[in-house]
């Protein structure tokens, strides 16, 4: 299975936290699943961090390339159709971070690992 990590699931799996659900926490931990994040979860715990609205991401925030290369995850980039799809899509979604991110996970037939309800009127395979 193909999984796009939300960006607090994200951070709570990089944080330990509890509040990763534990069939999220299972997925991740499979080995034959690839796991991938957005260049958007890493621009949203930047700037959130940067802002204060993350103060507890700080040794995330410091150096999000490596710790996805320490969990072997691997970099989803945005591409101008990722923009323009999340852009295009209806509803009254205003987070451009999640935008990018259903756009991603529909364009690639990915599962999105967010405990976001929301998602799935786009259509998104969701996994919490």
């Amino acid at each position: 299975m193909r999984l796009l990590l939300d960006t607090h699931a994200f951070f709570w799996w990089f944080s330990g936290s509890r509040r990763l659900s534990p069939s999220a926490r299972q997925a991740i931990e499979e080995e034959g699943n690839d796991v991938l994040i957005s260049a958007a979860s890493a621009w949203e715990i930047a700037t959130k961090h940067r802002i204060g609205k993350l103060s507890e991401a700080g040794p995330l925030a410091k150096d999000i390339a490596g710790a996805m290369s320490s969990q072997g995850f691997q970099e989803l980039p945005i591409s101008v159709s990722d923009a323009s799809r999340a852009g295009s899509l209806p509803g009254p979604l205003l987070d451009p971070f999640d935008r990018v991110l259903i756009a991603q996970a529909l364009a690639r037939d990915l599962v999105l690992v967010s405990n976001e309800t929301i998602f799935e009127n786009y259509g998104v395979r969701r996994l919490w």
